[in-house]
């Protein structure tokens, strides 16, 4: 469902095809979904540039004013882009789409964001499908001419994330069941990790490096320690430092950077949704296809 009002049209400082209606969404994922659905017929773009932390995200005048020349906005919520309602409100009441909407979240079960749900709903294929479908019931009202491609690049991405689907459960059915345990920075595989059968372990549950106390690193390099789970990984768009201070402690080897909440640039290994999963997947089976943890 769009939820929005009317806004005035202003000057955009980036090319615009001014015939297309224009997209523009919070951060580089969801416009990556967002291309996929819209094909040739709208123009998309990211507030949030490749690398960039999404979570506290402090929009600036040039961001306010780009957005003011779009048809609509597309957000992730679940408490993701606590900035989104004031952007949106400076950039004239923007109709916007959120994607996480009549989707049951996953909660998170420690400290002050007990209760809240769990933000990254896109890490899993099986839930990126609901993205897909939302994005085309709303392509579909903003554009009605196009409706018949927006149901096929619907449907085409679709069996893209199927057989994505498909290869995350294989590959991690090689895995031993003791050994199925993902550690990383921040608690955002949340989804993934319950759809595809594996436990989680993190230093913050929603990213804040601030958030990492000795009491959360303790209790992680515990857990790596007496699991005897051979890497632990962290995510791109925070420092590493303190996770490779944890495999160090535990014994663990540091198996490399995730990507989350960003795409890499384009000539990085996670330019696409697709691409950023099976890289996630193929470090992560490395990872834990190693040998005994021997140390960092």
């Amino acid at each position: 469902m769009i939820s929005g009002g009317c806004r005035s049209r202003s000057a955009d400082q980036d090319p615009v095809d001014a015939s297309k209606p224009e997209v523009l969404t919070t951060f580089t994922v969801l416009a990556d979904l967002a291309r996929n659905v819209a094909g040739d017929r709208l123009t998309v773009r990211s507030i949030v540039k490749p690398g960039s932390e999404i979570h506290g995200y402090q929009p600036t005048p040039s961001d306010v004013q780009r957005a003011s020349s779009a048809d609509l906005i597309v957000e992730n919520g679940f408490g993701l882009e606590l900035w989104a309602r004031k952007f949106t409100s400076s950039a004239g009441n923007i109709p916007t789409l959120t994607l996480s909407e009549g989707m049951e979240p996953l909660l998170i079960e420690e400290d002050a964001y007990a209760g809240k749900p769990n933000p990254h709903a896109w890490m899993s294929p099986q839930r990126t499908m609901a993205y897909v479908d939302q994005l085309q019931r709303a392509f579909t009202e903003l554009d009605p001419d196009g409706a018949d491609q927006f149901a096929s690049n619907a449907l085409a991405y679709k069996k893209e994330l199927k057989r994505l689907d498909q290869e995350l459960r294989s590959a991690l059915e090689a895995i031993p069941p003791e050994r199925r345990v993902l550690v990383s920075c921040e608690g955002a595989f949340s989804y993934l990790a319950s759809d595809y059968g594996l436990e989680e372990a993190y230093l913050w549950p929603v990213n804040a490096e601030s958030q990492v106390t000795p009491r959360r690193m303790a209790r992680l390099i515990d857990t790596v320690r007496d699991r005897k789970i051979p890497t632990i990984f962290c995510e791109s768009t925070v420092s590493d430092k303190v996770q490779r201070q944890v495999a160090s402690e535990a014994g663990a080897r540091f198996g490399g950077t995730f990507y989350v909440d960003s795409l890499s640039t384009a000539d990085g290994p996670a330019p696409t949704l697709l691409k950023l999963q099976r890289h996630n997947v193929a470090l992560l089976i490395q990872g834990l296809s190693a040998g005994a943890p021997v140390g960092n």
